[in-house]
């Protein structure tokens, strides 16, 4: 590692959203504020973006001291074509300095945390059907994090938790959240009085032998679907999960009117420290 403490260059995707911008600013900041209380030495913090907003990578760089060193960590939740194709070419290209690419956020269980914790926000029922939100990619490698973030929320959670993609990527989540519906339903009329023929409707259909008194539209048999929002910050996507049907969306990661939560100050930090010793 070179003998100057090396910058960290923070690099959203970027977004049009003013609520979006200042929460991944609301992030920028606790970061440098972590990194004031754990060195005498602060390194240089810049926040620059991969797309829609400037200043971009190399303009992002470029603002740096000549020479200086610097690791880029990506603001992104998965390793997909940003990560392995963006942001890797333009820290080869850069050959003004010393650079290092960090890893992106996800998959993480301190991001599970922040999850559990806006859906708890949110108001989530035992008996909710989940569905995790995520942005998705054309990348194999982004799409196969974010089934692993399914994974681990399903498992720190103990529900069962399905994944719908807002691009790119199979089951859309509008399909995502019609299937859990459907499932949460059909599970909930199995286990209620009359088993499989109190399904609603069941006994309507002509010459079906159902049975008295059992095909009522209960509460029981119409769930609730709660997207976990797997999205950094507000903007476009979180605008397409609020429109996917679900009855319930928790907030993303970031908020603009909030802290940043703490889980996600460690992650950029941890980004960093591992690549540190491969600046050269």
């Amino acid at each position: 590692m070179p003998a100057r403490t090396p910058a960290l260059v923070a690099i959203s995707h970027g977004t049009s959203s003013p609520e979006g911008r200042a929460a991944v600013r609301g992030l920028r900041d606790a970061v440098g504020a972590a990194l004031a209380r754990r060195a005498s030495t602060v390194p240089s913090l810049r926040l620059g973006h991969v797309d829609v907003e400037q200043p971009d990578v190399p303009a992002t760089l470029a603002s740096l001291a000549d020479g200086e060193p610097a690791v880029v960590v990506p603001l992104l939740l998965s390793a997909g074509y940003h990560v392995h194709v963006d942001l890797t070419e333009a820290v080869e290209a850069e050959a003004g300095r010393p650079v290092a690419l960090g890893g992106a956020l996800g998959p993480d269980d301190r991001l599970v945390t922040v999850l559990i914790r806006r859906l708890a926000e949110a108001g989530i029922r035992d008996d909710d059907a989940v569905v995790l939100a995520v942005a998705g990619s054309s990348d194999r490698r982004a799409v196969d994090d974010c089934l692993d973030m399914t994974a681990r929320l399903a498992a720190a959670s103990g529900r069962r938790v399905s994944v719908g993609f807002l691009s790119a990527a199979e089951p859309a989540l509008p399909d995502a959240v019609a299937a859990a519906r459907a499932d949460a339903a059909i599970a909930r009329a199995l286990d209620a009085p009359g088993g499989p023929f109190a399904i609603p409707g069941v006994s309507d259909i002509p010459g079906f032998p159902g049975v008295p008194g059992t095909n009522r539209v209960t509460d029981a048999a119409a769930p609730r679907v709660i997207i976990a929002n797997y999205l950094l910050a507000p903007g476009y996507f979180d605008d397409l999960a609020r429109s996917a049907g679900a009855d319930v969306v928790a907030d993303p990661l970031l908020l603009p009117d909030a802290p940043a939560p703490a889980e996600l100050v460690e992650i950029v930090l941890d980004r960093y420290d591992a690549a540190l010793p491969t600046v050269e």
